[in-house]
């Protein structure tokens, strides 16, 4: 698979103006010159395929718009060497954002008293796309979308769910081959947020369009990405697969059991009975120590069994102990 995306020791350093505060910290603050060092982004690497659809998580404050930032060429960094499709961002700018398209949660790249469909036809002319290609995408996202209730609609009269959909439409209406989505399903109900994860999928899938998310949404995550990097103070601290998370920081698993009967005991090696009710037992269970089959296989031989279920842990959970635990940095 072709790599489109390659970063070696990026680095993004800003000098913050030191803050002294009361009385005559504030005739200091005047005149003084004193600056702190702050390493938004401090010795990054990684490289990204082409079609990968990539998590990209962090704490607020950890760099993770900074990256998003030099990677769209927003942002010239300090240090290091990085490559987008062949391109460096900052510098190849004017030909380089032909190539990408970019929606963030709080703003909108439509014009904000235009009519959906007005900007879209803007858009057009901006990105200068056949008129035979730009219509074929128009139709395609009307339906996926669900555009045509308020295409004619000022998008200041939209609500955040119906502008998310027209800002996923004007971001991929030249056909990028790399896309940014910067919390995509912020303040979104769960049917919004559901339709937008399935759009999501579908041009990552069927367009084979490469995708970094960054959200604080782990739902998004779990229904989207396979492959997460985690980033903190900076650092990038976990690059690979989201079922690696769970393996190393998931901590116990837990197997639902519906006996068919009422049993007074229902204990079994390997695992810890945590709630009880009725005929039903819920198990905790160490994912080193024994399988789910072999728990399963273990009650089926002493017990009837009507019904059962294995669940993993939560991802939120997970990810928010690695970040106050910092288990990564061990």
């Amino acid at each position: 698979m072709e790599e489109i995306i390659r970063v070696e020791n990026l680095q993004k350093h800003f000098r913050v103006a030191k803050h002294y505060r009361g009385f005559v910290g504030a005739f200091r603050n005047l005149f003084s010159a004193d600056y702190r060092l702050v390493k938004a982004v401090d010795g990054v690497t990684f490289q990204i395929k082409r079609g990968e659809l990539v998590g990209y998580l962090g704490p607020n404050g950890a760099g993770k718009s900074t990256t998003i930032k030099i990677l769209a060429g927003l942002l010239v960094p300090t240090a290091g060497n990085l490559s987008v499709y062949n391109f460096l961002p900052w510098k190849d700018r004017k030909i380089y954002v032909s190539h990408i398209g970019a929606v963030f949660g709080q703003r909108t790249t439509l014009w904000w008293d235009l009519p959906v469909i007005e900007s879209l036809d803007l858009l057009r002319f901006v990105y200068r796309i056949p008129k035979d290609r730009f219509e074929m995408n128009i139709k395609e996202f009307r339906e996926l979308l669900d555009l045509d209730p308020f295409l004619d609609t000022p998008v200041r009269s939209l609500s955040l769910g119906q502008r998310m959909r027209a800002d996923l439409c004007a971001a991929l209406l030249h056909d990028p081959i790399l896309l940014f989505l910067d919390e995509p399903t912020i303040g979104l109900d769960v049917v919004a947020k559901e339709n937008i994860r399935q759009f999501i999928h579908h041009i990552n899938f069927q367009r084979g369009t490469t995708i970094i998310l960054t959200t604080h949404d782990m739902s998004d995550v779990e229904k989207l990405c396979e492959r997460v990097m985690i980033i903190d103070h900076g650092k990038l601290l976990f690059d690979g697969a989201l079922k690696t998370i769970r393996t190393r920081f998931g901590g116990k698993r837990r197997l639902l059991v519906d006996f068919s009967e009422m049993y007074p005991d229902v204990n079994v090696e390997g695992a810890e009975v945590t709630e009880r009710d009725g005929q039903r037992a819920i198990f905790e269970f160490e994912r080193g120590s024994v399988t789910a089959s072999e728990l399963i296989g273990r009650l089926s031989q002493k017990y009837r069994i009507q019904d059962l279920e294995v669940r993993e842990p939560d991802i939120e959970a997970t990810i928010r102990r690695i970040y106050e635990e910092k288990l990564l940095e061990q």
